[in-house]
């Protein structure tokens, strides 16, 4: 039996099927944890997430941000939702958009197994957090997910405000858990996130931080797997394994193996970029 994280697939199918004949997954004793960002921008979000959707006996997600984007997607009328992009249109308007969509809202935004000693999130989490704090404000917004107000919190999640503080409440402090949980990279010692910066450490304004180094964090006492932020690229320091290698944007597509004392590294080519049509090679 092998636990094996894997990075963003962000609607990389045929990458996704590469990779689980790589490490040779065998649905019966395998256990598989998707780090978010299942789909978009990949053109077979649709395949990739029924493909999840199909091992979900067999892995664990938690949510990306584009995830959530997609769940919101979903909830707006015909019209609104053809002015996504095509990728993303063939999953709100699939015959089984509904049963997806349902199963996906259901997901985690945190995972924590302390016998194994790991947590997944997608993108990080704030400095004063420590595992515990990130569970509980995750489970916080995991309610309204599941719940009856979920598309309230789908119209009301969007923004770069307000900054993480205890005292939040309501929307405000649901927002600023997503945006830590889903979209953070670079930020202040204070917690402030800066979701502009999006490069690789050192591209950086000064006094910014990646979310694992920030001074003064606390110490945490698990490892931590995520994804999200493909220009860092392969990066396992300081108790975080982040494995977004950028597959969507033609890299490599990763694998960690967490009940591995080695902890072994297993990748794939990612979207064959350079056979796309010029204008579908960024978004």
């Amino acid at each position: 039996m092998s636990v094996w994280a894997i990075g963003d697939l962000q609607g990389c199918y045929d990458a996704t099927r590469r990779l689980l004949d790589r490490i040779r997954f065998d649905p019966a004793a395998d256990t598989l944890w998707f780090c978010g960002d299942l789909v978009n921008r990949g053109g077979q979000s649709l395949e990739t997430l029924r493909l999840v959707h199909s091992l979900r006996e067999r892995s664990i997600v938690v949510l990306g941000n584009h995830d959530l984007s997609l769940l919101a997607v979903g909830e707006r009328a015909p019209a609104e939702r053809r002015k996504v992009n095509p990728d993303l249109q063939r999953v709100v308007f699939a015959d089984d958009s509904a049963e997806l969509l349902g199963w996906l809202r259901m997901q985690k935004l945190v995972h924590v197994d302390r016998a194994l000693g790991w947590m997944m999130v997608h993108a990080g989490l704030a400095p004063q957090w420590t595992t515990q704090d990130a569970e509980q404000h995750a489970a916080e917004v995991e309610r309204q997910l599941r719940g009856d107000g979920y598309r309230s919190l789908l119209r009301n999640m969007y923004g770069d405000r307000p900054n993480w503080s205890p005292g939040l409440r309501g929307h405000d402090r649901w927002r600023a858990t997503i945006n830590w949980l889903t979209r953070a990279r670079y930020c202040t010692p204070r917690g402030r996130i800066a979701i502009e910066e999006k490069g690789p450490p050192g591209t950086q304004a000064a006094g910014l931080y990646p979310w694992y180094e920030a001074p003064g964090r606390v110490e945490r006492d698990l490892k931590i797997v995520c994804g999200h932020w493909s220009t860092l690229g392969l990066t396992l320091t300081q108790g975080v394994y982040a494995i977004d290698t950028g597959a969507v944007w033609g890299g490599k597509l990763t694998a960690l193996q967490l009940d591995s004392e080695d902890l072994r590294v297993v990748q794939v080519p990612g979207r064959d970029v350079a056979a796309l049509p010029p204008h579908l090679r960024k978004e």
